[in-house]
C-alpha cells in the first residue's frame, strides 16, 4: 500500500506560480515512479508530469512542458510540482499518483494509488 497526500493548491492570478507537494508513505518499492495528474470539470484526467526516482528521468504532458517542473525531495519522500506562468486553462484538481504498474508514465490506468486531490484555480 502507498498513501499519498497532496497540498499546496489554492487560487492564483494568471501568470503566477504555485508549488504542489505530495507526501508519500507506505511500501517503498512501489514508489520508484510518481506522477501528477489533473482533472478539470467535464474533462478526462490527464497526465501533467512523472518522475522516475532511480535515474531522475522526467516526462511531461504537452500542457506542462516549459512551465511545470516535477521534482523530489532528496529523501525521496515528498514529490513536488512547481507550476509557473499559470493560465486559466490550468484550473483543475491536481492529483498525485503512485504504485506505477508499467507502461506509459502518464497513463492514468498505469497507477494504482491516488491522493485525494488539491484544487488549483487560476483567475485572469
Amino acid at each position: 500500500q502507498v498513501q499519498l497526500v497532496e497540498s499546496g493548491g489554492g487560487s492564483v492570478q494568471a501568470g503566477g506560480s504555485l508549488r504542489l507537494s505530495c507526501a508519500a508513505s507506505g511500501d517503498t518499492y512501489r514508489r520508484n515512479r510518481m506522477a501528477w495528474f489533473r482533472q478539470a470539470p467535464g474533462t478526462e484526467r490527464e497526465g501533467v508530469g512523472s518522475i522516475f526516482f532511480l535515474d531522475g528521468t522526467r516526462d511531461y504532458g504537452d500542457s506542462a512542458k516549459g512551465r511545470f517542473t516535477i521534482s523530489r525531495d532528496c529523501s525521496g519522500k515528498p514529490v513536488y510540482l512547481q507550476m509557473d506562468s499559470l493560465k486559466r486553462a490550468d484550473t483543475a484538481v491536481y492529483y498525485c499518483a503512485g504504485g506505477f504498474a508499467g507502461g506509459w508514465p502518464l497513463g492514468v490506468s498505469n497507477y494504482n494509488y491516488w491522493g485525494q486531490g488539491t484544487q488549483v484555480t487560476v483567475s485572469s
